[in-house]
């Protein structure tokens, strides 16, 4: 069983900066594609950002692109995030998928963290 851990949340004012990390406990992340997902109160479960195994291709949706950016290090995958907004509130967590197109549909995951609150305050 993979466990993921998310950490890095926390409270930040309109316009700060979070890098959250996710590590995957007695694995790596080269056969495995990483996404980050987020869901705020009574929203449903939206897509942030993936990245593919070999690390160099990543998607983060139109909406997102220009603060929000996915890297990996090894065996951690970031989450970048700059100029947050209240908007951006919502538990975010990591999730890994052994499917080749797994990109934003959270279904094409298999293994999930329990998540890090974010909090943006205005």
């Amino acid at each position: 069983q993979v466990q993921l851990t998310e950490s890095g949340g926390g409270l930040v004012q309109a316009g700060g900066s979070l890098r959250l990390s996710c590590v995957a406990a007695g694995r790596t992340f080269d056969s495995y594609g990483v996404g980050w997902f987020r869901q705020a109160p009574g929203k449903e479960r939206e897509f942030v950002a993936a990245i593919k195994t070999t690390g160099r291709a990543t998607y983060v949706p139109a909406s997102l692109n220009g603060r929000f950016t996915i890297s990996r290090d090894k065996n951690i995958v970031y989450l970048q995030m700059n100029n947050l907004q209240p908007e951006d509130t919502a538990i975010y967590y990591c999730a890994l998928s052994a499917s080749l197109t797994a990109v934003a549909r959270a279904d094409d995951y298999d293994y999930w963290g329990l998540g890090t609150q974010v909090t943006v305050s205005s």
